[in-house]
């Protein structure tokens, strides 16, 4: 089990009178909550007008196509509007269409499209296509590589990484430093993207360091070195201020951590007057909990469903709603569930699954899965705390011990609201 948290945290989590220690300060991150200052959208905007007065004049010009797709992904990017991709997704189509060469490019950028949209068999079919071409093996086989660790197809996974191994490249290291992160050594997966930011670095790349300063953040915080965390974010942001998933998870630093929920709402609530992502309202609503405001949590939940059931998200907020079903409709949750194992069987979907079985009833059921699917297979906090449920349910209280023993260090990543819980199992 990763030892998300230092000891401290975990003193707060559960009972103790120390303070939780000071990280954030809003000094740092002000500047970028400024909601009227907004340069990337900017930007695309204004190459979006370029290109489409162009495209006018003749609709069937590739340039133009794959330029107006790449800008649809990007306004996907600065403003969560999900009709964004899906505009990107038919004009990569008709560009696959009309092109005469270099096909394997078209499907390459088809199944990036397909991968946002958590279409991942679709991807893998495309990127299997794009494998038989001759030119550009190397870049299929690193997105090969992520289609097949999002589907669980690990020994796939393990060959193309070997495929693929050059230790002094880029997208090598932070696909090395996944591979870590999936076996448990989180110590190694920081490693790796720490060897990669020093490339980043030495190229003076932003977009590459903008990248490794969000993962970097991450992975950090998911070690228990929130400092660390929050001073990479810092560095994200100072390259791309606009970068709204920073933003987001400085927002739960301050309340996972710090408890200041006035805060994270005030953050969130700058980021969500441009961006449109159904999951801030998850996190606003499990705020409202946590300060037992069952009214405004309520009234969050229902505004993440309302948006995340629209039919063009697809697949891409299931594990969300399979959380939330399975608490006031098991039986949705459960049908959802087998839905997403469809779409791809990991154990951690395998672990909703479980949930779902355990919401309905079916307790028995629940522990077969987790003994089938999940246990030693994953070290996710999330994962470890649906099987403790279920280990409950099922009487065999010496794994829930176990378990929970694993989960106090785990408080950060799975916040005040499921810290409480793990107390009383």
């Amino acid at each position: 089990m990763k030892k998300f948290i230092t000891l401290v945290f975990v003193a707060v989590f559960f009972g103790c009178q120390e303070k939780a220690e000071k990280i954030t300060d809003s000094n740092d991150y002000n500047k970028y909550l400024i909601t009227s200052n907004i340069p990337s959208k900017d930007a695309i905007d204004k190459d979006y007008e370029f290109w489409q007065e162009k495209f006018k004049n003749d609709s069937t010009n590739l340039m133009e196509m794959s330029q107006l797709s790449r800008i649809h992904a990007a306004l996907f990017g600065s403003t969560g509007n999900i009709s964004e991709l899906k505009t990107s997704e038919e004009l990569i189509k008709k560009s696959y269409n009309v092109s005469a060469r270099n096909k394997d490019v078209y499907l390459r950028s088809l199944a990036h499209n397909y991968i946002s949209q958590h279409r991942f068999k679709e991807a893998q079919v495309l990127l299997d296509s794009a494998y038989t071409y001759p030119d550009n093996k190397k870049e299929t086989e690193m997105m090969l590589f992520d289609v097949a660790m999002e589907l669980g197809n690990y020994e796939s996974a393990d060959t193309l990484l070997g495929k693929i191994k050059s230790p002094k490249d880029f997208n090598y290291l932070i696909r090395l430093a996944k591979w870590s992160d999936h076996n448990g050594n989180l110590d190694a997966a920081i490693k790796y993207l720490e060897q990669a930011k020093q490339i980043a670095e030495e190229r003076d790349n932003s977009g590459l360091k903008s990248w490794i300063y969000s993962n970097l953040g991450d992975f950090y915080g998911h070690a228990g070195r929130l400092k660390d965390s929050y001073n990479s974010y810092l560095k994200a942001l100072e390259l791309e201020p606009d970068n709204h998933y920073v933003k987001k998870q400085i927002a739960w630093m301050v309340y996972s951590a710090e408890k200041n929920t006035k805060e994270a709402n005030r953050i969130l609530d700058s980021i969500m007057v441009n961006h449109k992502a159904p999951d801030y309202h998850l996190l606003k609503a499990e705020i409202a909990a946590y300060n037992e405001n069952i009214t405004e949590e309520e009234i969050q939940y229902e505004l993440f469903l309302k948006k995340a059931e629209h039919p063009d998200y697809g697949a891409m907020y299931n594990t969300y709603l399979i959380n939330l079903y399975a608490e006031n409709n098991p039986e949705k949750a459960l049908k959802l569930a087998a839905m997403e194992i469809n779409n791809r069987a990991t154990p951690e979907t395998y672990q909703l699954l479980a949930y779902a079985q355990l919401k309905v009833g079916h307790k028995k059921a629940a522990l077969k899965t987790i003994e089938e699917y999940v246990a030693g297979k994953t070290e996710e906090p999330r994962a470890l705390f649906h099987s403790a449920l279920v280990y409950k349910a099922n009487g065999m209280d010496k794994k829930v011990a176990f378990l929970k023993d694993e989960l106090l260090g785990a408080g950060y990543e799975l916040g005040p609201v499921k810290a409480k819980e793990i107390e009383k199992l």
